[in-house]
């Protein structure tokens, strides 16, 4: 440091990250054909996901009620004192979509994982 002269202040937010490599990942930046075919793999990769999870949680979560609809003898089953629509509806319901989250989240990291393997493969 000078004298007279403040140093110059540097925020740490965390280690310092490594630079991408270069070839695949400039044609995906500079908007290639290239590059748009990648990005475009993984988009779909990540909606096939989602559209999956979202027909999990539909076909489960979703037709609850069109049981009880098609079945009104389900609304007169107690259990632990509880109707059994509010306790499948109000309380079974949070650990099934929390479950459904956590596979979302794993399978779309392990997605963006294995894009990022291939783009480090093509680049060799």
């Amino acid at each position: 440091m000078t004298e007279g002269v403040p140093s110059e202040r540097v925020r740490v937010t965390g280690p310092p990250r490594r630079r991408p490599p270069a070839g695949r990942t400039s044609d995906i930046d500079a908007g290639t054909r290239l590059g748009g075919v990648y990005m475009r793999s993984l988009l779909r990769e990540q909606l096939r996901l989602a559209l999956g999870v979202l027909t999990v949680m539909a076909l489960s979560i979703g037709l609850l009620p069109l049981a009880f609809y098609l079945a009104p003898g389900l609304s007169d089953v107690r259990l632990l004192g509880m109707p059994l629509g509010w306790l499948l509806l109000g309380v079974a319901v949070y650990p099934a979509l929390v479950s459904l989250g956590w596979v979302y989240v794993r399978r779309a990291e392990r997605n963006e994982r294995d894009f990022a393997e291939l783009l480090s493969e093509v680049d060799r």
